[in-house]
């Protein structure tokens, strides 16, 4: 036994020196696979748990139709303390009571090495956790990926992983997390790659393909193999006729997606404004948000929670055409409340909520144009749920599968792939690509346009800076005239506000000063055209490098 574990201790000793190699980063990868698969699958079980204690049910799948045996006051004020305790949690534990999710774990891997904040994350996914079990319209997998993210953060800081390493380990972790969700292993290791490191490189394939593997054994020993959602039979697909009408469905869909993003972000908007006018203390923001959706629910109480009640009455055809209308419209404002409040939990959901209604809707109005050359509106309710997430997400190669995991319908791909393409296509020109690249860009943060973009923001101009002492360094005189003219950087500053000035002004060089209230500016030397781009070039070669390796 003392050999095992000296032998164990030796080997931690030499990960954390040199890195792991293959063989050990494969099993480091099933590990963090397991744990983040039991961390989805705890936070699952959590949500369960706490929902039927809240709200007096055995069954929280059927919880919709629980709600209507409710006294009124309970079905309104369950979200409104629900929502208090989320902006206790936030605002106790998060620097800006923003909660934590798939868009950071996205900014995680492009800027800070694949590591993710640990204690706001943690936070975030008690709120999360607490908001979907009280009333919050939002999904579950936004805080699983990041719960996942934090447990990778945590391993690549205890082996001392690299910035390729550890972005590595937090693709596994994402899978891991997403399959474990939604036992849908391909999806969930393709999920990771398209949309978390945003590249396909062969060297993550094995890694992201255990850890997922892991997740769905996870979820399999509690929840079985069977998928998520139950559906009726399809029927035969008249192709060619019915090909327009899929492609046409690509547009709605897209427009539909595009506008479910733009309302939450608009709701967000508009619930900042409001908190500023009244002065309302952002520990009561969610509350407010609580108050205004259990109102909502004492007459749509479909909108409470993830909607997998509803989206199963979609896909099986059990709504009517004013139906699907009208809780597609509701969920999306229900979903908008919920962000705007900052009560947290993910979009996926959601959309694949609103994308089965909207394709219902569509297939109820085609299927009745020509009925005898068309299938049944329960497939366009299966493409177009493939569709609005994948156009939300900025995914269509990982949501495609997804939807198939789901329903164990593979029979309809063809459908499902031409209507995620359009619709894909068409959002990702009306914003920037997703909402998660959305929310980044709303923060300053420009993911979008790729590495070239965003590269400049990860380096600061101390670390390309000739020091006033340096053989090389800036005439002093030069200096000081350029910052009389106000033309200089903060030794914090990124070279993403440097370069541009070096255009603006033709110059080869800037100062690089310290500013005081009371003293003039302290020199600290001057950052040079030449070294910032030799600095990014080199991180544009390592990139390239990374993505096809």
């Amino acid at each position: 036994m003392l050999a095992i574990r000296d032998g164990l201790l030796d080997t931690l000793r030499l990960m954390r020196l040199k890195g792991p190699n293959q063989i050990q980063f494969w099993l480091i990868a099933l590990a963090i696979g397991t744990a983040s698969g039991l961390a989805a699958l705890g936070f699952r079980l959590g949500i369960d748990a706490l929902q039927r204690f809240v709200y007096g049910t055995e069954d929280t799948r059927h919880l919709m139709r629980h709600l209507g045996d409710l006294p009124w006051y309970w079905v309104v004020a369950i979200p409104v303390l629900g929502g208090l305790v989320v902006g206790v949690i936030l605002n106790w534990f998060t620097p800006d009571g923003r909660v934590r999710s798939v868009a950071d774990v996205i900014e995680g891997a492009a800027l800070f090495d694949g590591r993710v904040e640990k204690r706001a994350g943690i936070a975030s996914a008690f709120a999360s956790l607490v908001t979907l079990s009280t009333g919050g319209s939002t999904g579950r997998e936004g805080p699983v990926v990041h719960m996942a993210a934090v447990i990778s953060s945590w391993v690549s800081i205890r082996i001392h992983a690299t910035g390729l390493t550890s972005r590595d380990l937090l693709g596994c972790a994402v899978a891991a997390a997403v399959s474990a969700s939604f036992n849908a292993p391909i999806a969930g290791a393709l999920f990771a790659l398209e949309v978390v490191l945003r590249h396909f490189a062969v060297h993550a394939f094995a890694p992201i393909v255990i850890a997922s593997a892991a997740g769905t054994v996870i979820n399999r020993l509690e929840f079985g193999g069977v998928p998520e959602f139950d559906l009726v039979s399809q029927g035969a697909l008249a192709f060619y006729v019915e090909l327009p009408a899929f492609l046409l469905m690509g547009f709605v869909c897209g427009i539909v997606a595009v506008l479910l993003m733009r309302a939450i972000f608009m709701a967000d908007d508009f619930g900042t404004w409001v908190q500023e006018k009244t002065h309302l203390p952002p520990v009561l923001r969610p509350a407010s948000a609580g108050l205004v959706l259990g109102l909502l629910a004492l007459g749509f109480p479909h909108i409470i929670g993830v909607g997998y009640e509803t989206t199963s009455a979609a896909l099986t055809g059990k709504l009517v055409l004013r139906e699907a209308v009208v809780f597609a419209v509701l969920k999306v404002v229900a979903v908008a409340i919920t962000m705007a409040g900052r009560m947290g939990g993910g979009v996926f959901s959601p959309a694949l909520m609103v994308g089965a209604l909207t394709g219902l809707a569509f297939g109820v109005i085609s299927t009745g144009v020509v009925p005898n050359f068309s299938g049944t509106p329960t497939l366009y309710a299966l493409a177009g749920m493939g569709a609005v997430a994948a156009a939300v997400l900025g995914a269509p190669i990982s949501t495609t599968l997804i939807v198939f995991e789901l329903t164990g319908d593979w029979q309809t791909g063809l459908a499902v792939m031409v209507t995620v393409s359009i619709s894909t296509a068409l959002a990702s020109k009306l914003v920037d690509r997703s909402f998660f690249l959305t929310q980044l860009e709303r923060r300053g943060t420009h993911l979008a346009a790729g590495p070239q973009a965003y590269l400049l923001a990860t380096f600061r101009v101390h670390q390309c800076l000739r020091a006033v002492d340096s053989a090389r360094a800036a005439s002093e005189e030069a200096c000081r005239d350029l910052i009389s003219q106000g033309i200089y950087v903060s030794k914090n500053a990124t070279l993403e506000a440097a370069m541009p000035m070096f255009d603006k002004g033709n110059l080869t060089f800037i100062p690089v000063v310290t500013l005081h209230d009371d003293h003039p500016p302290q020199l600290h030397g001057a950052v040079f055209q030449i070294d910032a781009l030799r600095l990014y070039n080199k991180a544009l070669a390592a990139t390239a490098a990374e993505e096809h390796s």
